[in-house]
């Protein structure tokens, strides 16, 4: 796949949540075995580089053009912000496992920020299993820039 802007990127009219579920919840962890939290983080940020977006709404414009939820702001501080992310195809992840579900929406928000923002940046997943949404803390410091 060539890099593009978030722009560029083309929708898709549906996504099958089978087929969604079948790469994303059995491959890649057959693949990966126990490293796929943190491979799954590193596999965000890579996307993040590949599609750089230059504001939060280009973000949530992402997030729904890849099929990966509504995000929406819920808290923003001098240097963090939260987020909480809502579909359909997230009630079963959410429900399903104890395990860690969203590192690759974690490491693509962390690298978003990273690159708006000039400083290193991390964000932390939190599943919220009764309202079966998944929420997100990114954290910057402002005086750790990126070289």
């Amino acid at each position: 796949m060539n890099e593009q802007t978030a722009s560029e990127v083309k929708e898709t009219e549906t996504v099958s949540k089978f087929g969604y579920e079948l790469i994303r919840e059995v491959l890649l962890p057959e693949l990966l075995g126990k490293n796929t939290p943190e491979l799954m983080y590193w596999a965000g940020k890579l996307l993040a580089r590949k599609y750089p977006l230059k504001s939060v709404d280009e973000i949530k414009a992402f997030f729904a053009r890849a099929s990966w939820g509504d995000l929406v702001v819920r808290k923003e501080k001098k240097n963090e912000i939260e987020f909480e992310l809502s579909t359909i195809l997230l009630a079963s992840r959410v429900t399903s496992k104890a395990e860690t579900y969203f590192q690759l929406e974690a490491g693509f928000l962390a690298q978003q920020f990273e690159l708006q923002k000039g400083v290193v940046a991390e964000a932390f997943e939190h599943p919220i299993k009764k309202a079966k949404v998944a929420s997100f803390t990114v954290k910057w410091d402002s005086m750790d820039f990126i070289k």
